[in-house]
């Protein structure tokens, strides 16, 4: 499980490198992804250590891909979701 100061950082991370591409006709896609990845952030820093949103998924890019731009915690929800199986 990772702290929630050390996942809000990664969201950060991910974010950042959001903000710093340049992609012809993305439409604004990549600041959207870069807001929700900082809504999220904030979010995190707000959890309990042991909240289970905590664990980081290794399907992150393909949730981020289909992310709906809904609150914060259902950014978590679906990245907890898309966990591989034990």
């Amino acid at each position: 499980m990772t702290s929630p100061s050390a996942f809000a950082e990664c969201l950060r991370t991910m974010a950042r490198s959001r903000l710093d591409r340049v992609e012809p006709r993305d439409e604004g896609r990549n600041a959207r992804i870069a807001l929700a990845l900082l809504d999220a952030a904030c979010h995190v820093e707000t959890l309990p250590a042991d909240d289970p949103l905590l664990a980081e998924p290794p399907g992150m890019a393909d949730v981020l891909a289909l992310w709906p731009w809904g609150e914060p915690a259902d950014l978590l929800h679906r990245l907890a979701g898309a966990r591989l199986p034990g």
